[in-house]
């Protein structure tokens, strides 16, 4: 019998919806400040899952510019009704302190490729927004409400109200129809109805080492919801360290054969309960008790390895450990922050068979930088790049990055310096504070290309650089990137660690880098 090995998505995938459309299945996720938005990845098996589409591909349906860290797209949620594709999502400008600002809106499609519409602004209330299509035709929009008075709770309830198509917007009463449960925290609705019952779907105990998903029913969409008596229905056991830990936010699915499946996510800790892969996605097979409630087989628990469904197997093509940059775009793992792919900043036409990337501003700014990197999904890889970058001032830099948000990041740069001209070294920012981790710059001396590389070995990361890709050098090992965790922050945040190529400069002249290819292979896992 097949199994599903978790997690299905592993890296920086959290806050998964999953919808079946016949005999698809897809898995739409967070992707916060970086562009372009909601990741959708496709199964036929729930074994093998492939990414195939971002809906957010355009300013007019995600403008970032200025979005801080851990602000931009939240929490997903995607649907489909008599043949068209429902995508909505918060756009989330300002997190800290007692407000959030937080702007809700609707996409949709009749392709899940796409092309997606310019969206439907719906509100503001609070975050975590979800449709539901109900059987007469009607829909209905979901979202928790944030209170920012004190003495209040801020997790204050999830609202429902009407959508209309024909208008366009949302019409009629908001109602809050379900206020927590004493776990509290109480946000990601979802609306499943199921032998006339409607059931609300949500997380609960906050998406840290707490986390749960809590169900609720009811014989009318508006409540009132009772509880389920054994929530919760979901959550991480702490004393087990090596399993998937922070369980929650999910959604259901019931395959074409009446089996019952749980996307949810989870994250994997390192070291000190620090989780630099992000929060991933997991799933866990269902069952139906006699008095209708849902339960996870084996217990309220996440398995690593879950029975899969009585389906085909459709395995994907793997993709190819090195990109040359031979086509005419960029392939779908690679990310920017919070702006498009445009010929101003990054190119594949300027020079054959390269990626060039302008220097424009440093790794601090939450507008212009080009920096085009893809998710870490292992603990052990090996990643190198080849560039061609002969900088004529300390402010223009160039190189190899892993990189969290604004402040926090390890860097390996190529930089002019006025006494030793070319030299290559490592800026480590840790919680905002800069440091310059070798004791001296390394000299190098004029090549047409420069070779860099860095392996990791779950924390530990070493750099090693090369002037022909054969003979390597090392830079610096034993590195310690736990810092590049949502875990290692006074602020709760939400993305996970990158791997990619930056350029900057701080000058204004735009000095180009040139990068001829990158290599993400993962390692084995080393024995114990």
């Amino acid at each position: 019998m097949s199994s599903i090995e978790n997690p299905i998505l592993p890296g920086y995938h959290p806050d998964p919806c999953m919808i079946r459309v016949g005999e698809d299945y897809y898995i739409a996720t967070s992707t916060f400040e970086w562009f372009p938005g909601v990741q959708i990845h496709h199964s036929k098996d729930l074994i093998n899952w492939k990414l195939v589409s971002y809906p957010l591909t355009r300013p007019s349906q995600l403008d970032m510019d200025g979005n801080i860290d851990s602000g931009g797209v939240w929490a997903p949620a995607l649907s489909y009704s008599e043949g068209m594709f429902y995508l909505i999502y918060t756009d989330v400008k300002s997190r800290r302190g007692a407000f959030k600002d937080t702007h809700n809106y609707m996409v949709t499609s009749e392709n899940i490729t796409g092309p997606w519409s310019d969206p439907i602004y719906l509100n503001s209330s609070g975050f975590d927004p979800s449709l539901f299509h109900d059987e007469d035709g009607s829909k209905w929009v979901l979202n928790m409400i944030w209170d920012h008075r004190k003495g209040t709770n801020s997790f204050a309830g999830i609202a429902l109200q009407e959508y209309s198509v024909a208008e366009k917007k949302l019409v009629g009463p908001v109602r809050n129809i379900f206020k927590g449960t004493d776990l509290g925290v109480t946000e990601a609705p979802h609306i499943y109805k199921r032998n006339g019952r409607y059931y609300l779907v949500t997380a609960e105990g906050g998406t840290v080492y707490n986390h749960a998903v809590t169900i609720a029913r009811s014989d009318d969409l508006t409540g009132p919801y009772t509880v389920d008596p054994q929530n919760p229905v979901l959550t991480s056991d702490r004393t087990q360290h090596d399993m998937l830990q922070k369980a929650g936010h999910a959604s259901l699915v019931e395959t074409q054969t009446g089996e019952w499946f749980m996307a949810h996510l989870c994250a994997r800790p390192v070291k000190d309960g620090k989780c630099i892969l992000g929060r991933e996605t997991a799933l866990q097979k269902c069952y139906w008790t006699d008095d209708g409630w849902l339960r996870v087989e084996g217990g309220p628990h996440p398995k690593t390895t879950v029975p899969a469904p009585e389906l085909a197997l459709f395995p994907f093509e793997q993709e190819d450990s090195i990109d040359e940059f031979n086509g005419s775009h960029l392939n779908l793992h690679w990310n920017a922050l919070r702006r498009p792919f445009t010929e101003d900043w990054v190119s594949l036409q300027e020079r054959d068979n390269h990626l060039r990337l302008k220097g424009q501003e440093s790794m601090s700014s939450l507008h212009k930088q080009s920096l085009v990197a893809r998710r870490l999904e292992s603990f052990q890889v090996n990643v190198e790049t080849k560039v061609d970058f002969h900088p004529d001032h300390f402010q223009q830099m160039a190189g190899l990055i892993f990189y969290y948000n604004t402040t926090d990041y390890v860097y390996l740069r190529i930089t002019h310096d006025e006494a030793d001209g070319l030299v290559l070294g490592i800026i480590q920012t840790k919680h905002g504070e800069y440091d310059e981790i070798l004791q001296e710059d390394i000299s190098l001396p004029e090549a047409p290309y420069y070779y860099l590389k860095a392996v990791l070995n779950n924390e530990w990361l070493t750099f090693y650089y090369s002037l022909d890709g054969e003979t390597w050098h090392l830079v610096a090992q034993g590195i310690e990137i736990t810092h590049l965790s949502d875990d290692d922050a006074d602020l709760i945040r939400f993305t996970g660690t990158f791997v990619g190529m930056c350029a900057q400069d701080l000058s204004g002249q735009s000095k180009h880098a040139d990068f001829d290819y990158f290599m993400y292979q993962e390692l084995p896992q080393p024995q114990a």
